[in-house]
């Protein structure tokens, strides 16, 4: 059986990245798609394997402006050979989902989120476009909505990152899907014997993630933040940063892995589609301070009865107040949550599920290379 793993780009590191980890160590003979990437950004699971690029690759400067160019992606999409291919397996947002298989081929979607600019968010995204920009976005969207929904009618089997996410294809595709969250390494965590006076977040620093929310709501408690994470927003954090925020940028495994155990709780302001972070925190069996909307919902657990059955808290409104009323909250019951609890929670989300899951949900006579339980 030959497979082919297709994705959009390889240009920072996210979550979609480890999920493309876990897939080159599920399908070690893979070959693999996609349209743009950048060599200091290719996880390390795919460094060696046989990686296929767009003609946008060849440009350059597309791979710093390639949001401006999403026009292009389409083409650039259905210009990807896979001839030959028994099984694609495309773990994608928007565009390589649309890739032209053989008829016999099966197709299986790994959705990360039907595209948010060029659908719920759509509007928003728009007013941010001023004269031509907007002229261009307002008509190149028009065409590549048309073309996702289209793309996403080829698509044998959609699996679905949350049941957030499940909701949105069904909407906006129209298409049924299975659920299964995305594998986070809870192994590798552990209950530290002590905790530190700080909070932590964790997050590339972009306007989505609302760590402003954050940042507001812990200088204004003089409360310690230690904010993980770089991204165009950083300048502006800063600025807005009381004394208490310290901004850490990108720190090494080893690092993360001592800054998730000792803190105080994880903070989570974004509307996410499932949220890796969040999971993460836990398998350190710390606590979740999350705005309740997105797939949070369904990887933090806040029982109204009983603090000891609780992995967080939730906050209701999306801005700084609502959150600081919430850590206040939590500080009240701090001590009454059970890091043994959480961190039991977190291992649903491992990536041994995640591998067993997927294998069921392709119904074929695969195995796993190694132990799941070594997975990245």
């Amino acid at each position: 059986m030959r497979v082919a793993i297709t994705y959009s780009y390889s240009l920072y590191w996210g979550g979609a990245e480890r999920v493309l980890e876990v897939l080159a160590e599920l399908f070690p003979t893979a070959d693999f798609f996609c349209l743009l990437a950048d060599r200091r950004f290719i996880p390390p699971a795919l460094r060696g394997r046989h990686i296929t690029t767009s003609f946008l690759n060849r440009m350059p400067f597309l791979k710093r402006y390639h949001r401006l160019f999403f026009a292009l992606y389409p083409i650039a999409t259905e210009s990807l050979n896979l001839k030959g291919y028994d099984l694609v397996i495309s773990s994608d947002g928007m565009a390589t989902k649309g890739v032209i298989t053989d008829e016999s081929a099966r197709h299986v979607c790994y959705c990360h989120s039907p595209h948010r600019s060029l659908w719920d968010q759509y509007t928003h995204y728009q007013n941010t476009l001023h004269g031509l920009k907007k002229l261009a976005f307002t008509i190149s969207a028009h065409y590549v909505r048309q073309w996702d929904f289209s793309a996403a009618q080829r698509i044998d089997t959609f699996v679905a990152n949350s049941a957030y996410v499940a909701d949105r294809i069904r909407k906006y595709y129209r298409r049924d899907s299975l659920v299964i969250y995305p594998p986070v390494g809870t192994m590798h965590g552990f209950i530290s014997t002590s905790t530190s006076d700080y909070y932590l977040t964790v997050g590339r620093l972009t306007n989505t993630k609302h760590t402003e929310i954050i940042v507001e709501a812990c200088s204004a408690l003089s409360r310690r933040l230690m904010v993980v994470g770089a991204g165009e927003e950083m300048d502006r954090l800063r600025k807005q940063a009381g004394p208490t925020v310290e901004f850490l940028g990108h720190v090494d495994e080893h690092r993360l892995r001592t800054l998730y155990s000792e803190c105080r709780a994880f903070l989570f302001a974004a509307q996410e589609d499932c949220g890796i972070a969040p999971v993460e925190a836990q398998s350190y069996g710390r606590p979740v301070i999350a705005y309740a909307k997105g797939g949070a919902l369904e990887t933090v657990v806040e029982s109204k009865n009983c603090v000891a059955e609780s992995t967080g808290i939730f906050f209701h409104q999306q801005d700084s107040s609502a959150l600081a009323r919430a850590i206040e909250a939590f500080e009240a019951v701090e001590w009454d949550f059970s890091p043994e609890y959480i961190r039991r929670h977190s291992l649903k989300f491992d990536t041994s599920v995640f591998a067993d899951r997927f294998f069921e949900a392709l119904d074929l006579p695969l195995s796993c290379p190694r132990d799941r339980s070594q997975l990245v």
